[in-house]
């Protein structure tokens, strides 16, 4: 098959050979117009589809027919940035495995008839084999019985703690593991205890896991405070969730002590500061902030006088704010209303004094996540996939493009070096540095727009600089909201608001636990048991939160 000259002139083509400089000029502004014209019709081509499609459909036809290719199937548009932020290193040698503990000892002995006459005794060669038991340890209780007949009373003995009903502990802490932290089904756990021996039922399965479970919301309620208080800045994140059929939203609040968990209706600003309050009944409140905010959102003055008789310095209700507003603003726009809403509930969060306050998000770029703390710091993953979508026709510009990200990610490796040792004149250089790569222009309109976009959000990339302590990128929050997508692909979601919040407890304390060290198994069990020989999750936090210290740069020198 010959190729298409077009493709080598192309891909030949170099701007700076062109003596002109108009002609350089036309020639970059007509191949930035191809890559407009190929972008348009691209997306042209999949609305005809889709509406031819729909027609089809409306006439009780079928849409276009899906072939299975003859050749391999091509993959998806990969816009993971892992290649570029992890160059492939050699491979080095493992580090050593912790110790197993020892349960038991067994002396193995040679035959002494196998034995020459001159064999001495040399000691012994240690095997350590890794193995477990599994099996039923079923107890049949008797318990003494008393009564009294002058009291006409009956005396029983109790059971041991964590013994109610027909399953002990055991049973019930490997319910949770199974079910929260390995995603099993309940169907599948109650084949494994089945096989095992376990004679229980799908409903009884369906009780370990939900019901019963206040001591654990406490705790759970006790981490998220402890979590928050234990640095001025928090990661989140959300994803989707279904709800007996209905899309809701998990919030994830997060950083390296702990995870939390949220599940609410929404995800918008109100949502993400219920998150960040625990769920607790929303508040508002008007004060200076208040009406900065909405003058900011450029709210008209006539609207903005109206709200100055509203209460100042006091916490309103929801419903008491609703009725306020439908008595003196009536006509108040929908947009307009949810800025009011907004700005007196970032107003009350600021001012509150129960409820640690956070001073600094890192998270994406969605609007939802902004105007809430004092600073915001964004995620250079994502905004280096924002590069990656773009997808450029000519040769010329997939060059620049692959330029530009070499150097995107050889900045952020000087930033990751930063946060190890940041000194004054290195950030005065990075912010010189940042300044030279997002605003130089390239020739290609796509990417020269995307740049100016990562120019305007420098102070929320640049946090690093002031906060060394601050990850530079999103993951951990996103890989809290793995671990729920992969929840829901397995079981679905969860059907009533007593699931909602044992999905949210124990997917919160399975994540937390692994993060300061506590195996979920033995702390389940020690809680259900009524051992209680761990410490409380949230004063592990605090402890480890000062042996961290996840604020230093907030501190005052």
């Amino acid at each position: 098959m010959q190729p298409d000259p077009r493709s080598i002139l192309l891909a030949d083509l170099d701007l700076g050979g062109l003596p002109d400089e108009r002609t350089r000029a036309l020639v970059s502004g007509l191949l930035n117009l191809v890559e407009a014209v190929t972008d348009d019709l691209r997306a042209a081509q999949r609305e005809i589809q889709r509406l031819r499609d729909e027609v089809n459909r409306l006439k009780g036809e079928q849409g276009k027919p899906t072939f299975k290719p003859t050749t391999p199937k091509q993959p998806s548009p990969d816009y993971s940035s892992e290649r570029e932020r992890h160059p492939s290193r050699e491979r080095g040698k493992r580090g050593e495995r912790a110790p197993v503990p020892i349960d038991r000892e067994q002396l193995l002995q040679v035959d002494p008839a196998s034995l020459p006459p001159d064999a001495e005794f040399k000691g012994y060669e240690d095997v350590v084999v890794q193995d477990v038991v599994v099996r039923t340890d079923n107890v049949l209780f008797r318990k003494e019985k008393f009564y009294s007949p002058t009291e006409r009373r009956t005396y029983l003995a109790e059971l041991p703690p964590g013994y109610s009903g027909e399953f002990g502990p055991g049973i019930h802490a490997l319910v949770l593991v199974f079910y929260f932290a390995c995603q099993m089904t309940e169907p599948k756990i109650r084949a494994w205890l089945q096989q095992v021996g376990v004679q229980i039922s799908a409903g009884a399965i369906s009780n370990l896991v939900i019901k019963g479970h206040a001591p654990f919301h406490q705790e759970k309620d006790a981490v998220f405070e402890a979590g928050l208080r234990s640095s001025p800045w928090q990661q989140t994140d959300d994803t989707a969730t279904r709800v007996n059929g209905h899309n809701q939203h998990c919030h994830i609040v997060d950083n390296p002590l702990h995870t939390t968990y949220l599940t609410l209706p929404s995800k918008d600003r109100l949502s993400v500061i219920d998150a960040l309050r625990n769920g607790q009944p929303r508040v508002f409140r008007y004060t200076d902030d208040a009406e900065a905010w909405l003058e900011a959102a450029k709210v008209s003055q006539t609207t903005r006088t109206k709200l100055t008789h509203l209460p100042r310095e006091q916490n309103l209700d929801e419903a008491t704010l609703s009725q306020w507003l439908e008595m003196h603003l009536p006509n108040l726009g929908v947009q307009t209303r949810k800025w009011v809403y907004d700005a007196l509930a970032v107003a009350a969060y600021q001012a509150q004094v129960e409820w640690p306050i956070v001073r600094l998000l890192l998270c994406d770029d969605a609007p939802q996540f902004t105007l809430i703390t004092d600073e915001l710091a964004l995620c250079w993953v994502h905004e280096g996939r924002h590069y990656k979508k773009l997808t450029p026709t000519v040769p010329l510009h997939r060059k620049l493009l692959d330029t530009f990200l070499t150097d995107f990610w050889a900045f952020y490796d000087e930033l990751l070096a930063y946060r190890e040792q940041p000194t004054p004149e290195e950030r005065t250089r990075l912010a010189e540095r940042f300044e030279a790569l997002f605003r130089t222009p390239t020739g290609y309109w796509a990417l020269d727009e995307r740049m100016r976009k990562s120019w305007s959000k420098k102070e929320s990339l640049l946090l690093v600089l002031t906060h060394p302590e601050l990850p530079l990128h999103n993951n951990a929050s996103e890989l809290g909201a793995r671990q729920r997508v992969r929840k829901r692909a397995i079981s679905f979601g969860p059907r009533t608001a007593e699931g909602v919040r044992a999905w949210d407890t124990f997917m919160s304390l399975a994540e937390t636990t692994r993060k300061v060290g506590v195996n979920f198994l033995h702390y389940l069990h020690d809680r259900i048991s009524g051992a209680n020989q761990i410490p409380s999750l949230a004063t592990i936090i605090d402890e480890r939160a000062n042996e961290l210290d996840l604020g230093a740069s907030w501190s005052p020198a």
